[in-house]
């Protein structure tokens, strides 16, 4: 039995986003961060301040750079998004939005802050909105910027409702059990 490829999936959400972080030091963390970047559809990444060190990106296995624009700013005074872009940082601070109960801009970009620190006072306030992961401590920098990405494509995206019941939308949980062990 042949199925028929799904052709446009997933399924996009409208607008754009990028994603980046402020000072960050570690390769890996960056690289992380750009390959999630690119399998979630992003337009660009970027990075305020980044040492040396972390613009290796070694961890990026998809190459992301070679497929989305990266900008590397070494001040937030050159920063540069496309008009009409909104940045949102996200940061585990009292008086940001929860993210669940955050509606994405149509035209945003994302930053986080560096691994051992959080963003900066002079970039929060270029900020149009703060958003914060519901978590009890901070988590890593590469996955909270999966967690953001996964949130905005999640809400975005034209995908089925969540059914009221666990499973899928068509199957309810109708998977078969395995029997005894």
């Amino acid at each position: 039995m042949s199925q028929t490829p799904i052709v446009n999936w997933p399924p996009t959400a409208r607008g754009y986003f990028g994603i980046g972080a402020e000072r960050i030091s570690k390769a890996l963390n960056l690289g992380n961060l750009m390959r999630s970047a690119h399998g979630f559809g992003a337009s660009f990444t970027f990075t305020v301040g980044a040492t040396y060190h972390a613009l290796e990106a070694r961890a990026d296995t998809s190459k992301g750079q070679w497929h989305l624009p990266h900008f590397n700013w070494a001040t937030i005074d050159e920063i540069a998004f496309p008009e009409g872009c909104k940045l949102v940082g996200v940061e585990l601070l009292d008086e940001a939005i929860d993210l669940p109960s955050f509606r994405h801009p149509m035209r945003a970009a994302y930053v986080l802050g560096p691994e051992q620190g959080s963003v900066s006072q002079g970039l929060t306030e270029r900020c149009d909105h703060i958003v914060r992961i519901p978590t009890r401590f901070c988590v890593n920098v590469a996955m909270a910027g999966a967690i953001v990405m996964y949130d905005r494509v999640r809400s975005m995206g034209r995908f089925a409702e969540r059914p009221t019941r666990e499973g899928g939308p068509k199957t309810f949980g109708a998977i078969p059990r395995r029997s005894g062990a």
